[in-house]
């Protein structure tokens, strides 16, 4: 996959959350007449997208009728030791940090899961895990 896009109401909030959470700015550029950027981290690339006039977001998570795109989730295995240390290193760093699931375990098919949900500036659900073991 080359990235995936995210429309923002405010392009240097959302670059400022994405640096937080260890991504870097790639290439800034405008996409017609709205600004936008690639960010690069987590082994992947997300364009970032201002929307010149937004309208009221979507609830994805809260919402348990919401039909269509979910969540990005990015796969922090062996990249940091547990996810609830990783989550508090992530407080420190933006102490307005949104958290919609706190580090829980997950079972999916034979594999177990650690699972943090954080929401972006824009209320977009952000998944991040780490495999810890099979069956």
């Amino acid at each position: 996959m080359h990235h995936a896009s995210i429309r923002t109401a405010d392009i240097h909030r959302s670059i400022a959350f994405y640096e937080t959470l260890g991504f870097v700015m790639e290439e800034r550029f405008t996409a017609g007449y709205t600004l936008a950027c690639w960010m690069v981290g987590m082994q992947g690339r997300i364009e970032l997208l201002q929307v010149p006039e937004p309208g009221v977001a979507a609830d994805p998570f809260g919402d348990e009728h919401y039909v269509g795109y979910y969540h990005l989730s990015f796969d922090l295995t062996g990249l940091v030791a547990d996810l609830p240390t990783w989550l508090g290193e992530m407080r420190s760093r933006d102490a307005g940090l949104k958290v919609l699931l706190e580090p829980t375990q997950q079972m999916v098919g034979e594999r177990v899961y650690e699972v943090v949900f954080l929401a972006d500036p824009d209320g977009m659900p952000l998944e991040f895990l780490r495999e810890m073991g099979r069956l």
